[in-house]
């Protein structure tokens, strides 16, 4: 739902402010980018093990799980790259991973380690389309926010319905996912996933029409030119 929530409020954003007078998408240290990936990938383990409230079982599943997605995901995302005839990049794989993270989040604690690689291989593929989707328009998503969080985020709330099973986690009350059989938390998930995009999407129109209104959010030419560090704040990196 978080993921989910901040991609819907990102393509809200970007299509309320409208593309930049000189976008660029290229990316200004990609050993940063590394550094954040592993960073990000090691902190993840804190609140998807961390979950489980101590030290067991369930915990060592979810830090199975998101790691399984995870790598799953960067090595699709490399792989989904070179077939489209682009040559596999430490900024893909990082890209991968993190959609990786995100789409196991909710699964980690109720789905198998085979499934999680189901889930960060499909989470990696659709969003990777999305991102391909994006790139075609004017939507100035620098950051991918919508393609990878909240595609990644919808997908993982989908596939949990769908690989969730009692027998990992035997807390879940709500039943087996659509892969056993059982529709009933599929179903539940679906609607949530429709409720949330709504609320998160025309709620950050909203937020956005009254925030603007109070004080305009889209920078001058002569601002945007120089960049927002200096002409905000009156520093540069």
């Amino acid at each position: 739902v978080v993921h989910m929530s901040a991609g819907w409020a990102a393509l809200a954003s970007a299509m309320y402010l409208k593309q930049r007078n000189q976008p660029d998408h290229t990316p200004a240290r990609i050993s940063y980018v590394i550094l954040g990936t592993g960073l990000l990938w090691f902190g993840w383990f804190g609140f998807n093990a961390g979950s489980a409230g101590g030290a067991n079982a369930l915990a060592a599943t979810a830090l199975a799980t998101t790691t399984t997605a995870s790598a799953a995901a960067a090595m699709s995302w490399i792989f989904f790259d070179m077939f489209r005839g682009k040559k596999p990049s430490a900024m893909g794989a990082c890209i991968g991973a993190v959609v990786g993270l995100v789409a196991i989040t909710p699964a980690a604690g109720y789905v198998t380690v085979a499934h999680s690689l189901v889930i960060g291989i499909v989470a990696a593929v659709v969003s990777n389309l999305v991102v391909i989707w994006r790139s075609r328009t004017n939507i100035d998503d620098t950051l991918d926010v919508f393609p990878c969080h909240g595609v990644g985020g919808m997908v993982g709330m989908v596939l949990t319905g769908v690989f969730a099973n009692t027998a990992v986690n035997p807390g879940n009350t709500t039943g087996n996912g659509l892969f056993y059989g059982e529709t009933h938390l599929f179903l539940v998930h679906l609607a949530a996933l429709i409720g949330v995009s709504v609320f998160a999407y025309f709620g950050s129109v909203i937020l956005l029409r009254v925030t603007n209104a109070l004080t305009p959010l889209r920078v001058s030419l002569d601002d945007e030119l120089v960049g927002l560090d200096q002409s905000q704040h009156d520093e540069e990196l």
